[in-house]
């Protein structure tokens, strides 16, 4: 029996980045048989989504106030750049950069390939937010956590 933990594929992570590779399915693709745009933001998220974990921050723990109160990460601008598609069964790489720190904004640089081909780049901000959708600045102990240096 193989252990659930350790079956799951989060990726693997490099000094300053981390990559994930996921597999085109049938539901990410439009009728043309082409990974419709949006769901590209879902391959953004989980990679990452699995970098941050691998680097010891996880969603729930923040959520249940492990920083001194519940907080989440929420999405405060992309840019994308589509460079070619990804077909059905393509195997997709996400590499997701070491982020940037400004004031109270958290930047990634993002991309997915397929094999060399680059398929999109993007750059990704994210801020952090408390239940009531109030800006917060970033702990030390999480920027530390991401490798990232403080104010």
């Amino acid at each position: 029996m193989i252990d659930a933990p350790t079956a799951v594929n989060s990726g693997t992570l490099y000094e300053n980045f981390h990559t994930l590779m996921e597999r085109v399915y049938f539901e990410h693709t439009d009728f043309s048989g082409v990974v419709y745009h949006a769901r590209y933001l879902d391959f953004l998220e989980h990679g990452r989504s699995d970098y941050v974990r691998l680097l010891g921050v996880h969603h729930r723990k923040m959520a249940e106030g492990l920083y001194g109160e519940s907080l989440a990460f929420a999405v405060h601008r992309m840019e994308i750049d589509f460079k070619a598609p990804a077909r059905i069964d393509d195997v997709l790489t996400i590499k997701t950069e070491r982020g940037v720190l400004k004031g109270l904004r958290l930047t990634f640089n993002q991309s997915i390939s397929c094999g060399d081909n680059l398929l999109l780049s993007a750059v990704v901000t994210v801020v952090l937010m408390n239940p009531q959708g109030k800006p917060r600045r970033f702990p030390e102990e999480l920027l530390s956590s991401l490798g990232v240096s403080g104010r």
